[in-house]
């Protein structure tokens, strides 16, 4: 029964991490994305009411490490 419990444990914690993995690859698309929006955006030729948004994301994109962003672009980038 102990190997039973083993394997299922084990498969559990595989099909969980193949989650973990999957959804990262979506948080670095977002984070991706993000990141050129913020490049290319002018913000003072956004409306008002959008300002403290954009303030946030762009603070978010430039407070990620460097590898994760290297990460995110890459994400977007189309395949070569």
């Amino acid at each position: 029964m102990t190997a039973a419990v083993e394997s299922t444990g084990g498969f559990m914690l595989s099909k969980e991490i193949e989650i973990l993995m999957a959804e990262r690859g979506r948080l670095l698309r977002v984070a991706g994305a993000a990141a050129q929006f913020v490049a290319v955006m002018n913000a003072k030729k956004l409306p008002e009411d959008v300002a403290t948004e954009a303030d946030i994301l762009a603070e978010s994109v430039n407070a990620l490490a460097e590898d994760t962003l290297k990460d995110a672009l890459t994400a977007i980038s189309p395949a070569r």
